[in-house]
C-alpha cells in the first residue's frame, strides 16, 4: 500500500453495518464543504460497476458464490472506484470521504473463514487513507438499528457473525498508518464532535 501522494486528502470511514458511517460521512462532508473546501461523497461497493452489481446481488441472497470470489469482486470494484474516482479527485486537491474501503474486506472476509493476510494482498497496490475512522458500536446494536431502518438483514448482518467482523477491526489500528477508533455508541454529536476533532488534529485543516 502507498501513502497517499496527491494534494488532495483522502478520509475513510469503517464499521459494522449499523454503525453510524453514512450519518458521520454526511456530517463532514457538509462540514467541510462549509469550511470551503471541494468535498467528493461516495462509498463502497459502488453501484456503477459489474462487480457490484454482482455483490449486490450476493448479499441480497440473489446469487451464490464462494467467499474468494466475493472478495475479488471487493477489490475489482475498488480499482475502478481509485480510478475513475478517488485519484482524479485527490489530484485536483479535493477532499475524497468514503464510507467503507479496503478495511471492510480484511474484516468481512476474514470472518468469513478467509486469510486475512491474503486479504491484504491482494489489496496491497492500493492507496493508503489520509485518515481512517472506525465507528466502535456493538453488535446487537448495529443489527438493532438496522431493523429500526425497516432494512432486510443482509448476509453479514447477524449477531455472532458481526463479533467476528470486529475482531479484525480491533486489530486494524495496531497494523496501519493513520487508523483510528472511536465511540460510536455516544449520540450523533458527541461523536461527529470527535470525528472533527480527529480530522483537524491529524490533517491540519
Amino acid at each position: 500500500m502507498t501513502n497517499n501522494p496527491y494534494p488532495g486528502k483522502f478520509i475513510v470511514f469503517e464499521g459494522l453495518d449499523g454503525s453510524g458511517q453514512s450519518t458521520q460521512t454526511d456530517l463532514l462532508k457538509n462540514f467541510l464543504t462549509e469550511k470551503g473546501f471541494e468535498v467528493i461523497l461516495t462509498k463502497e461497493p459502488t453501484k456503477d460497476s459489474q462487480a457490484s452489481r454482482e455483490i449486490r446481488e450476493t448479499l441480497d441472497k440473489k446469487i451464490k458464490i464462494t467467499p474468494q470470489k466475493l472478495q475479488e469482486l471487493f477489490t475489482q470494484d475498488r480499482r475502478e472506484h481509485l480510478e475513475n474516482l478517488i485519484i482524479p479527485a485527490l489530484q485536483k486537491g479535493k477532499m475524497v470521504i468514503s464510507d467503507r474501503y479496503f478495511f471492510s474486506t480484511f474484516a468481512y472476509g476474514a470472518s468469513g473463514g478467509i486469510d486475512l493476510e491474503w486479504l491484504i494482498k491482494i489489496n496491497n497496490e492500493f492507496l493508503l487513507p489520509d485518515s481512517t475512522i472506525i465507528l466502535k458500536v456493538s453488535s446487537e446494536i448495529c443489527l438493532s438499528r438496522i431493523e429500526k431502518r425497516g432494512e432486510g438483514i443482509k448476509l453479514f448482518e447477524k449477531v455472532e457473525k458481526l463479533k467476528k467482523v470486529w475482531q479484525t477491526y480491533e486489530v486494524l489500528p495496531a497494523r496501519f498508518e493513520n487508523v483510528y477508533m472511536i465511540d460510536g455508541e455516544k449520540t450523533i454529536e458527541e461523536v461527529f464532535s470527535e470525528v472533527k476533532s480527529l480530522v483537524h488534529s491529524k490533517l491540519n485543516l
